[in-house]
Formats: C-alpha cells, sequence, structure tokens
C-alpha cells in the first residue's frame, strides 16, 4: 500500500501544478457563483479538477504514513 500511496501522491501533486498552470491562462470566474454553476465555466471545471487532485494527493500522503492502517 505504500508504493500505491507514493503513486497516488506523485500525481495527486502533478495533476495540482498542471490544473493550476491551465487555470492561470483563463479568465477568473465571476463573484458569487455557486458551486454547482462551477460546470458552466471553463475556470470552474479546471478550478475542480484542481480540488480533486488535492484529495487525490491526500488520500495517496495518508496511504504512504499508514500502509497498514490504524
Amino acid at each position: 500500500m505504500r508504493n500505491a500511496g507514493i503513486v497516488l501522491l506523485s500525481c495527486g501533486v502533478l495533476g495540482f501544478l498542471y490544473c493550476a498552470g491551465r487555470l492561470s491562462g483563463l479568465t477568473p470566474m465571476p463573484e458569487g457563483v455557486a458551486l454547482g454553476d462551477y460546470m458552466h465555466y471553463e475556470a470552474g471545471i479546471w478550478e475542480l479538477r484542481r480540488y480533486g487532485a488535492a484529495v487525490v494527493a491526500l488520500i495517496g500522503l495518508l496511504l504512504s504514513f499508514f500502509p497498514r492502517g490504524r
């Protein structure tokens, strides 16, 4: 499980950086947009992907620290 955690951690960090790079080149989202409406904007889609990559990195970090559970 430790190896899977390291793979997930690396994929999550690389995905986060890639999404942040793509997000910086887009026009910012308007103020006050609800979370359910993020899919209507290209910047919102990349923002959600960035959050997803952060979650994958967090799961990978937990798996690498606690490979057998507690």
